[in-house]
């Protein structure tokens, strides 16, 4: 069975997959070698971090920080910063419409965005963005 750490995770990519069907979304994604023109996100695994610990019963409460990492181009007809805020726009209304993605966690929230230039000699310079996703569940065992 799979942990409900991965359940998260892969609940997480999944959610973000949905929310920007245009771009491609992979997990863990090395080092990326070039931004598609819909978009790259990279959701990373995170640090669940130091568990809450609740005794009767006995469950571990985490508050996992999940990174998405979000990369785009500007277009013809937007830059790159609007298409930038557009796709973080789109990840946070997907959270919002499913705060515990399925019944998977308590409670999903976003943090606010650090944004950057990407640029690469000879290429066009792309926006990027990091995020975190933070999901808080529990879980009856830490390695579960």
């Amino acid at each position: 069975m799979t942990s409900r750490r991965e359940q998260v995770i892969d609940a997480v990519k999944a959610l973000v997959a949905g929310a920007l069907p245009n771009a491609e979304v992979k997990r863990n994604l090395a080092k990326p070698e070039r931004i598609p023109p819909g978009g790259l996100v990279v959701v990373r695994d995170g640090d669940p971090g130091e568990p809450e610990v609740l005794l009767s019963p006995l469950t571990y409460v985490y508050s996992h920080r999940v990174p998405i990492e979000v990369a785009a181009y500007e277009s013809s007809s937007l830059p790159r910063e609007q298409i930038l805020d557009g796709m973080l726009g789109a990840i946070g209304e997907a959270v919002q419409a499913d705060r515990t993605l399925g019944g998977l966690c308590d409670f999903l929230e976003v943090e606010a965005p650090a944004t950057d230039d990407a640029e690469t000699l000879g290429a066009i310079p792309a926006r990027f963005a990091e995020a975190f996703v933070v999901a808080v569940y529990g879980t009856t065992d830490p390695l579960n």
